[in-house]
């Protein structure tokens, strides 16, 4: 799963498990390339960040607090056409949410749009740069192939001066949009198609969110991105395997600008999950045609989708963890994802009873009237989470699937004449039921024995069937959301014209559940365990005190196991 090797620690002694990435910068530090490391997250703020985007920031945080070294957050804006504020701060709440804590050192690409100005005049008077007229269509024909060379771009002979007159004029607003273009003069025979001439600026006359329009032309982010990373003294530019065919511009760049110190970059393989939408395209227009409610949906998985769900930053960086740092492209099961959460969670949260689908249960020979107040562990797993106190009384609601009137074998819960445990409670006696005019059971009838009561010690008789209740006149009212995956797994992500074949079931909202009363004061993004349901959190968008919504994070079980 990870390119790894073993090697001893100095201090400790121990062997430990070294990722590719790690062995580079040792190397490094080592032959004094570098006194220290300074890694960024650069996203470009066109969306939302998604569970992909979670394993770059904590690599990059997590190596600069490895290394003593230090962390920046940048934003990589130099396309105004798709940029906003919304993404810029959706983007800040989510890398501070998973902990990466990049400080003072905020910074905008946009900031540096004068030093990139400065470097594309370098470039045209060392003649490494020129003005063309080619249009967009007439430089991907002279780019040439991977099997064909490109040719040269009848404008590369521009005088020096020419250049820098009309490289000036681009700036100052002279020419319409993509009319003229800066290229970079390198190789148009270069095997690298990246290598031959690449545009350096275009014309573009946006309003940027940061710097207004002070601008005209914006730089290319292959020309853009290596001038942040040495200004702001990057040491080790960590970024996904796709730019790996960039890195001879990316060096270019840094060499030919002659800064001291130059950045190296490194790649590594994206994460993917199997089965779900990160494509920010497909997911902008689920938004607009209404069938998610937003980027922080909790049936995406974007960043704020999960943390909205209730993922915790901890899953995040288990799932992060386990999935390695290689060089090789692999997919993970979401199955994964919520094995981490699960794992995460199991310890944490305190358990409460939920009843998602009530039918009434009617306990005959409880006294009317009478409410006892019995103690129910806060997690049977973690004693020190300590417990709670639930009223009993003659009502109660349980689960309409804890009740048959003709069960099938093995089925060990309310029936006509059986015997079960009530949970942290007595054990019960089904002695009849009621219906509705349509058949449908209204009301389950039983007695109980006060000699059964949980940790009397009670052992004269053994039950195989324990369920959960809450009391019909103190439960919570509450709105429940389940999810199942936002495809349809068995037909993959996409159709054959490209649209996603979408599952019609992925959301089910139950209006009427009932909880214990301990759930009242829950705010939002509290989370819980409910018995036999799974975890769930209060949504922060749609839950109000009076009436909490829930959103189920992960069920309980999962055929999901570790490869050993």
């Amino acid at each position: 799963m990870e390119n790894k090797d073993m090697i001893e620690s100095t201090e400790t002694k121990e062997v430990v498990s070294r990722n590719f990435i790690e062995q580079e910068i040792d190397k490094d530090l080592a032959e004094g390339v570098y006194n220290t490391v300074h890694t960024r997250f650069p996203p470009e703020p066109n969306g939302y960040l998604h569970i992909g985007h979670a394993k770059s920031i904590l690599l990059n945080y997590g190596l600069a607090q490895q290394y003593g070294g230090k962390f920046n957050m940048r934003f990589d804006d130099t396309n105004p056409t798709k940029e906003k504020i919304e993404f810029v701060e959706s983007i800040k709440a989510d890398i501070q949410w998973l902990g990466a804590d990049w400080e003072d050192r905020l910074f905008f690409a946009s900031n540096y749009f004068d030093e990139m100005y400065e470097g594309a005049v370098k470039l045209i008077k060392k003649g490494k740069a020129y003005v063309s007229d080619l249009s967009a269509e007439q430089i991907r024909e002279y780019r040439g192939t991977l099997k064909e060379p490109g040719k040269k771009d009848p404008y590369s002979d521009r005088s020096v001066e020419e250049n820098l007159e009309l490289f000036e004029n681009m700036k100052n607003g002279m020419y319409e949009d993509g009319s003229k273009v800066l290229r970079a003069k390198i190789d148009m025979t270069s095997p690298n198609i990246n290598m031959r001439d690449p545009i350096l600026y275009r014309v573009a006359h946006m309003t940027h969110h940061n710097t207004g329009d002070k601008w005209c032309i914006y730089p290319m982010y292959d020309f853009a991105h290596p001038i942040e990373d040495a200004i702001e003294g990057i040491t080790h530019s960590i970024c996904t395997l796709e730019f790996e065919d960039h890195r001879p511009l990316y060096d270019w760049v840094v060499r030919e600008l002659e800064y001291p110190n130059p950045p190296r970059q490194i790649e590594f393989a994206k994460m993917y999950l199997t089965n779900v939408v990160t494509g920010k395209r497909y997911i902008k227009k689920l938004v607009e045609d209404k069938i998610v409610d937003g980027w922080d949906d909790p049936r995406l998985v974007s960043i704020a989708a999960l943390r909205r769900r209730g993922f915790t930053p901890e899953s995040i960086k288990l799932f992060v963890e386990l999935c390695g740092v290689s060089k090789a492209n692999s997919s993970a099961e979401y199955a994964m994802l919520e094995y981490c959460v699960r794992e995460d969670l199991k310890l944490k949260k305190s358990r409460m009873m939920a009843v998602l689908d009530p039918i009434k249960l009617v306990i005959d020979n409880y006294p009317e009237g009478q409410t006892e107040m019995l103690d129910a562990a806060n997690n049977m797993e973690n004693p020190e989470l300590g417990s709670h106190q639930v009223p009993f009384e003659r009502e109660l609601y349980i689960e309409r699937e804890d009740f048959m009137e003709e069960p099938p074998k093995k089925y060990f819960r309310l029936f006509p004449g059986n015997e079960v445990r009530l949970m942290h409670a007595y054990f019960v006696k089904c002695t009849g039921f009621e219906k509705d005019e349509n058949g449908n059971v209204t009301v389950v009838h039983c007695t109980y024995d006060p000699a059964t009561k949980a940790g009397s010690g009670f052992s004269e008789r053994k039950v195989k069937g324990t369920i959960h209740w809450v009391p019909v006149s103190q439960a919570v009212k509450a709105t429940v959301r389940l999810y199942e995956n936002l495809i349809d797994e068995e037909k993959g992500v996409y159709n054959e014209d490209g649209s996603l074949n979408l599952n019609p079931n992925s959301l089910q909202v139950l209006e009427n559940c009932y909880i214990e009363p301990a759930i009242q004061g829950a705010k939002a993004f509290d989370s819980f365990q409910f018995v036999r349901n799974g975890f769930f959190a209060v949504d922060y968008k749609d839950s109000k005190e009076d009436a909490l919504v829930f959103n189920r994070i992960v069920s309980l079980k999962s055929s999901f196991k570790l490869p050993k």
